[in-house]
Protein backbone atom coordinates (compact mmCIF):
# COMPACT_ATOMS: atom_id res chain seq x y z
CA UNK A 1 0.00 0.00 0.00
CA UNK A 2 0.81 3.61 -0.48
CA UNK A 3 1.60 6.30 1.73
CA UNK A 4 -1.26 8.16 3.13
CA UNK A 5 -1.33 11.76 1.28
CA UNK A 6 -0.80 14.71 4.27
CA UNK A 7 -3.97 16.99 4.46
CA UNK A 8 -3.75 20.14 6.18
CA UNK A 9 -6.00 21.48 8.84
CA UNK A 10 -7.52 24.94 7.88
CA UNK A 11 -6.16 27.52 9.84
CA UNK A 12 -3.10 25.80 10.98
CA UNK A 13 0.11 24.69 9.59
CA UNK A 14 -0.67 20.75 10.82
CA UNK A 15 -0.05 18.42 8.26
CA UNK A 16 -2.21 15.38 9.15
CA UNK A 17 -2.82 12.09 7.89
CA UNK A 18 -6.38 11.48 6.18
CA UNK A 19 -6.77 9.44 9.77
CA UNK A 20 -5.83 9.61 12.61
CA UNK A 21 -4.96 6.63 15.50
CA UNK A 22 -7.34 6.63 18.62
CA UNK A 23 -5.44 5.57 21.09
CA UNK A 24 -8.22 5.07 23.94
CA UNK A 25 -7.50 1.46 25.54
CA UNK A 26 -3.11 1.98 25.14
CA UNK A 27 -1.74 0.58 28.29
CA UNK A 28 -4.91 -1.18 29.59
CA UNK A 29 -6.80 -3.61 26.76
CA UNK A 30 -3.95 -2.51 24.26
CA UNK A 31 -1.05 -3.44 25.95
CA UNK A 32 2.24 -2.21 25.65
CA UNK A 33 3.77 -4.12 22.88
CA UNK A 34 0.60 -4.36 20.89
CA UNK A 35 0.43 -0.42 20.94
CA UNK A 36 4.17 -0.37 19.38
CA UNK A 37 3.23 -2.42 16.89
CA UNK A 38 0.07 -0.39 16.28
CA UNK A 39 1.65 2.96 16.05
CA UNK A 40 4.72 1.57 13.96
CA UNK A 41 2.54 -0.33 11.11
CA UNK A 42 0.50 3.19 11.37
CA UNK A 43 3.50 5.23 10.63
CA UNK A 44 4.77 3.24 7.82
CA UNK A 45 2.00 3.68 6.15
CA UNK A 46 2.69 7.73 6.08
CA UNK A 47 -0.09 7.78 9.32
CA UNK A 48 1.11 10.53 11.60
CA UNK A 49 -1.65 12.14 13.69
CA UNK A 50 -2.21 10.67 16.92
CA UNK A 51 -5.35 11.37 18.89
CA UNK A 52 -5.31 10.59 22.83
CA UNK A 53 -6.36 12.52 26.17
CA UNK A 54 -5.48 12.72 29.71
CA UNK A 55 -8.10 10.26 30.95
CA UNK A 56 -7.89 7.64 28.60
CA UNK A 57 -7.58 3.89 30.40
CA UNK A 58 -8.40 5.88 33.89
CA UNK A 59 -11.55 4.02 33.88
CA UNK A 60 -9.30 0.97 35.23
CA UNK A 61 -7.45 1.19 38.63
CA UNK A 62 -4.23 1.80 39.10
CA UNK A 63 -1.62 4.12 36.70
CA UNK A 64 -3.26 7.04 35.21
CA UNK A 65 -3.20 8.60 31.86
CA UNK A 66 -1.83 5.43 30.09
CA UNK A 67 -2.39 6.01 26.61
CA UNK A 68 -0.31 9.49 26.77
CA UNK A 69 2.42 7.68 28.83
CA UNK A 70 2.47 4.78 25.92
CA UNK A 71 2.70 7.40 23.28
CA UNK A 72 5.81 9.39 25.18
CA UNK A 73 7.44 6.34 25.42
CA UNK A 74 6.99 5.27 22.03
CA UNK A 75 8.01 8.52 20.36
CA UNK A 76 11.25 8.66 22.99
CA UNK A 77 11.72 5.53 21.49
CA UNK A 78 11.78 6.16 17.75
CA UNK A 79 13.04 9.77 18.08
CA UNK A 80 10.11 11.05 15.93
CA UNK A 81 8.52 13.33 17.71
CA UNK A 82 9.00 16.14 15.06
CA UNK A 83 7.26 13.94 12.33
CA UNK A 84 4.00 13.38 14.89
CA UNK A 85 1.03 15.19 15.39
CA UNK A 86 -0.38 14.66 18.55
CA UNK A 87 -3.95 15.56 19.54
CA UNK A 88 -4.99 15.15 23.40
CA UNK A 89 -8.16 16.22 25.72
CA UNK A 90 -7.73 17.87 29.18
CA UNK A 91 -10.36 19.68 31.18
CA UNK A 92 -12.34 16.23 31.41
CA UNK A 93 -14.94 16.87 34.70
CA UNK A 94 -14.12 15.57 38.06
CA UNK A 95 -15.13 12.21 38.66
CA UNK A 96 -18.53 13.31 40.43
CA UNK A 97 -19.24 15.54 37.39
CA UNK A 98 -17.96 19.07 38.94
CA UNK A 99 -16.54 21.25 36.13
CA UNK A 100 -12.32 21.54 35.55
CA UNK A 101 -12.70 23.96 33.24
CA UNK A 102 -11.07 26.61 35.01
CA UNK A 103 -7.58 28.25 34.61
CA UNK A 104 -5.92 26.32 37.52
CA UNK A 105 -7.26 22.84 36.33
CA UNK A 106 -6.77 23.59 32.83
CA UNK A 107 -2.80 24.43 33.25
CA UNK A 108 -2.61 21.56 35.21
CA UNK A 109 -3.60 19.12 32.54
CA UNK A 110 -1.46 20.97 30.13
CA UNK A 111 1.77 20.67 32.47
CA UNK A 112 0.96 17.15 32.75
CA UNK A 113 0.41 16.03 29.06
CA UNK A 114 3.31 17.72 28.14
CA UNK A 115 5.58 15.66 30.54
CA UNK A 116 3.78 12.10 29.94
CA UNK A 117 4.27 12.84 26.23
CA UNK A 118 8.14 13.98 26.24
CA UNK A 119 7.17 17.17 24.20
CA UNK A 120 7.47 20.87 24.40
CA UNK A 121 4.24 21.83 23.01
CA UNK A 122 0.82 20.14 21.83
CA UNK A 123 -0.37 20.56 18.54
CA UNK A 124 -3.87 20.51 19.39
CA UNK A 125 -5.18 20.49 22.70
CA UNK A 126 -9.02 19.99 22.85
CA UNK A 127 -11.60 20.62 25.92
CA UNK A 128 -12.43 17.26 26.19
CA UNK A 129 -15.76 18.20 27.53
CA UNK A 130 -18.09 21.00 27.65
CA UNK A 131 -19.75 23.19 31.08
CA UNK A 132 -22.12 25.20 29.41
CA UNK A 133 -22.49 27.06 32.91
CA UNK A 134 -18.89 28.31 32.67
CA UNK A 135 -18.54 31.03 30.11
CA UNK A 136 -16.62 30.97 26.82
CA UNK A 137 -14.50 33.83 27.88
CA UNK A 138 -13.20 32.18 30.61
CA UNK A 139 -12.04 28.88 29.05
CA UNK A 140 -11.05 30.71 25.52
CA UNK A 141 -8.89 33.19 27.62
CA UNK A 142 -7.45 30.22 29.83
CA UNK A 143 -6.72 28.13 26.63
CA UNK A 144 -5.23 31.07 25.09
CA UNK A 145 -2.62 31.66 27.65
CA UNK A 146 -0.81 28.19 27.17
CA UNK A 147 -0.77 29.33 23.34
CA UNK A 148 0.98 32.37 23.74
CA UNK A 149 3.35 30.48 26.23
CA UNK A 150 3.74 28.04 23.34
CA UNK A 151 3.08 25.43 25.36
CA UNK A 152 -0.08 24.50 23.07
CA UNK A 153 0.11 25.07 18.58
CA UNK A 154 -3.66 25.10 18.65
CA UNK A 155 -6.61 24.68 20.29
CA UNK A 156 -10.02 22.56 19.93
CA UNK A 157 -13.36 21.12 21.78
CA UNK A 158 -14.87 17.63 21.84
CA UNK A 159 -18.37 17.51 22.80
CA UNK A 160 -19.58 20.45 22.51
CA UNK A 161 -23.21 21.95 20.96
CA UNK A 162 -22.85 24.10 17.94
CA UNK A 163 -23.97 27.02 19.77
CA UNK A 164 -21.40 27.31 22.19
CA UNK A 165 -18.96 26.53 19.45
CA UNK A 166 -19.97 29.11 17.41
CA UNK A 167 -19.96 31.76 20.78
CA UNK A 168 -16.52 30.68 21.60
CA UNK A 169 -15.27 31.53 18.21
CA UNK A 170 -17.06 34.84 18.04
CA UNK A 171 -15.19 35.60 21.30
CA UNK A 172 -11.72 34.35 20.02
CA UNK A 173 -12.32 36.92 17.18
CA UNK A 174 -13.34 39.78 18.99
CA UNK A 175 -10.39 39.56 21.23
CA UNK A 176 -8.23 39.10 18.99
CA UNK A 177 -7.14 35.38 20.04
CA UNK A 178 -6.99 31.61 18.53
CA UNK A 179 -10.16 29.95 18.02
CA UNK A 180 -10.90 26.57 17.84
CA UNK A 181 -9.75 24.91 14.79
CA UNK A 182 -11.46 21.66 15.00
CA UNK A 183 -14.36 19.95 16.92
CA UNK A 184 -14.59 16.53 17.85
CA UNK A 185 -18.12 15.01 18.05
CA UNK A 186 -19.78 11.18 18.19
CA UNK A 187 -20.36 10.99 14.49
CA UNK A 188 -19.95 7.34 12.23
CA UNK A 189 -22.61 6.20 9.53
CA UNK A 190 -24.98 5.23 11.34
CA UNK A 191 -28.08 6.22 13.31
CA UNK A 192 -27.67 7.61 16.60
CA UNK A 193 -30.29 8.27 18.81
CA UNK A 194 -28.45 10.19 21.63
CA UNK A 195 -30.65 10.05 24.68
CA UNK A 196 -29.77 6.25 24.49
CA UNK A 197 -26.22 6.32 24.54
CA UNK A 198 -25.17 5.67 28.23
CA UNK A 199 -22.67 8.92 28.46
CA UNK A 200 -25.37 11.97 27.94
CA UNK A 201 -21.71 14.53 27.63
CA UNK A 202 -21.33 13.09 24.78
CA UNK A 203 -22.20 15.92 21.52
CA UNK A 204 -23.62 13.84 18.57
CA UNK A 205 -23.17 15.83 15.12
CA UNK A 206 -26.85 17.33 14.23
CA UNK A 207 -28.06 19.54 11.70
CA UNK A 208 -26.99 22.16 13.06
CA UNK A 209 -23.31 21.23 13.83
CA UNK A 210 -23.07 19.78 10.23
CA UNK A 211 -24.17 23.85 8.91
CA UNK A 212 -20.88 25.01 10.98
CA UNK A 213 -18.81 23.17 9.88
CA UNK A 214 -19.85 23.73 6.15
CA UNK A 215 -20.14 27.25 6.33
CA UNK A 216 -16.79 27.99 8.48
CA UNK A 217 -14.26 25.32 6.78
CA UNK A 218 -13.61 24.39 10.38
CA UNK A 219 -12.03 20.66 10.77
CA UNK A 220 -14.29 17.94 12.21
CA UNK A 221 -12.51 14.92 13.47
CA UNK A 222 -15.11 12.63 15.02
CA UNK A 223 -14.44 10.12 17.42
CA UNK A 224 -16.87 6.88 17.68
CA UNK A 225 -16.13 6.99 13.39
CA UNK A 226 -17.05 3.14 13.07
CA UNK A 227 -19.70 2.80 15.56
CA UNK A 228 -18.14 0.01 17.10
CA UNK A 229 -17.78 -1.94 14.14
CA UNK A 230 -21.41 -2.20 14.13
CA UNK A 231 -21.88 -2.62 10.23
CA UNK A 232 -18.92 -4.87 9.97
CA UNK A 233 -20.24 -6.71 12.70
CA UNK A 234 -23.58 -6.59 10.78
CA UNK A 235 -22.03 -8.06 7.90
CA UNK A 236 -20.76 -11.00 9.27
CA UNK A 237 -24.51 -11.19 10.98
CA UNK A 238 -26.58 -10.79 7.78
CA UNK A 239 -27.70 -7.89 8.67
CA UNK A 240 -28.92 -8.91 11.77
CA UNK A 241 -28.39 -6.51 14.78
CA UNK A 242 -29.61 -9.34 17.16
CA UNK A 243 -28.79 -12.85 16.06
CA UNK A 244 -25.86 -13.38 18.33
CA UNK A 245 -25.21 -10.12 19.36
CA UNK A 246 -28.01 -10.48 21.39
CA UNK A 247 -29.34 -6.95 22.52
CA UNK A 248 -29.05 -3.64 20.13
CA UNK A 249 -25.85 -1.66 20.88
CA UNK A 250 -26.74 1.44 23.50
CA UNK A 251 -27.23 4.27 21.14
CA UNK A 252 -28.02 2.64 17.54
CA UNK A 253 -31.70 1.72 17.41
CA UNK A 254 -31.86 -1.55 15.22
CA UNK A 255 -34.71 -0.74 12.72
CA UNK A 256 -33.03 2.27 11.41
CA UNK A 257 -29.74 0.63 11.62
CA UNK A 258 -30.45 -2.12 9.46
CA UNK A 259 -31.83 0.60 6.49
CA UNK A 260 -28.38 1.86 6.73
CA UNK A 261 -27.14 -1.11 6.61
CA UNK A 262 -28.76 -2.12 3.22
CA UNK A 263 -27.81 1.48 1.84
CA UNK A 264 -24.27 0.99 2.79
CA UNK A 265 -24.29 -2.02 1.28
CA UNK A 266 -25.66 -1.44 -2.01
CA UNK A 267 -22.82 1.65 -2.59
CA UNK A 268 -20.27 -1.00 -1.19
CA UNK A 269 -21.23 -3.28 -4.16
CA UNK A 270 -21.90 -0.76 -6.71
CA UNK A 271 -18.41 0.51 -5.61
CA UNK A 272 -16.56 -2.80 -5.51
CA UNK A 273 -15.71 -1.76 -1.87
CA UNK A 274 -16.02 -3.59 1.31
CA UNK A 275 -18.61 -2.17 4.20
CA UNK A 276 -15.41 -0.98 6.11
CA UNK A 277 -14.33 0.99 3.43
CA UNK A 278 -17.61 2.76 2.65
CA UNK A 279 -18.19 3.57 6.29
CA UNK A 280 -15.23 5.51 6.83
CA UNK A 281 -15.05 6.94 3.27
CA UNK A 282 -18.98 8.41 4.46
CA UNK A 283 -16.76 10.69 6.65
CA UNK A 284 -13.85 11.35 4.57
CA UNK A 285 -16.10 12.53 1.75
CA UNK A 286 -18.03 15.18 3.37
CA UNK A 287 -17.75 18.41 2.14
CA UNK A 288 -15.63 20.18 5.03
CA UNK A 289 -12.46 18.76 6.19
CA UNK A 290 -13.02 15.40 8.35
CA UNK A 291 -10.62 13.36 9.98
CA UNK A 292 -11.87 9.97 11.37
CA UNK A 293 -10.51 8.89 14.57
CA UNK A 294 -10.18 5.12 14.64
CA UNK A 295 -9.56 2.70 17.54
CA UNK A 296 -8.21 -0.59 16.06
CA UNK A 297 -6.92 -3.51 18.56
CA UNK A 298 -4.87 -5.52 15.80
CA UNK A 299 -2.72 -4.91 12.77
CA UNK A 300 -5.06 -6.50 10.71
CA UNK A 301 -7.99 -4.20 11.87
CA UNK A 302 -5.64 -1.41 11.30
CA UNK A 303 -4.74 -2.12 7.32
CA UNK A 304 -8.69 -2.86 6.67
CA UNK A 305 -9.45 0.41 7.69
CA UNK A 306 -6.24 2.34 6.52
CA UNK A 307 -7.45 0.99 2.83
CA UNK A 308 -9.94 3.56 3.01
CA UNK A 309 -8.13 6.75 3.13
CA UNK A 310 -8.27 7.72 -0.48
CA UNK A 311 -11.68 6.14 -0.90
CA UNK A 312 -14.26 8.83 -1.54
CA UNK A 313 -18.20 8.50 -2.23
CA UNK A 314 -19.89 10.67 -4.46
CA UNK A 315 -23.00 13.49 -3.17
CA UNK A 316 -25.51 10.72 -4.66
CA UNK A 317 -24.48 7.86 -2.61
CA UNK A 318 -24.07 10.72 0.27
CA UNK A 319 -27.55 11.18 0.21
CA UNK A 320 -28.71 7.38 -0.60
CA UNK A 321 -27.45 6.72 3.13
CA UNK A 322 -28.23 9.34 4.52
CA UNK A 323 -31.96 9.06 3.33
CA UNK A 324 -31.89 5.27 4.89
CA UNK A 325 -33.50 6.11 8.36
Amino acid sequence: MTAMTLRTIPDTALHVSPIALGTAWFGSAIDTPTAYALLDAFAARGGNFIDTARTYSDWIPGERSRSEGVIGRWMADRCNHNAIVVATKGGQAHDDGSSRLNAREIASDVDASLSRLHIESIDLFYVHRDDPSTPVAEIIDALNTHVRAGKIRHIACSNWTADRIRQANDYAAGSGQAPFVANQPMWNAAVIDPGALPDRSLAVMDDAMHRLHAASGMACVPHSSQAGGLFSKMATLMGSLRVRLGRTPAGYPAAPNQRRYRALSRVASARSLTIEQVVMSYLLSQPFMTIPVVGCRNIDQLASTLSAADVRLDAADLHAINAAR
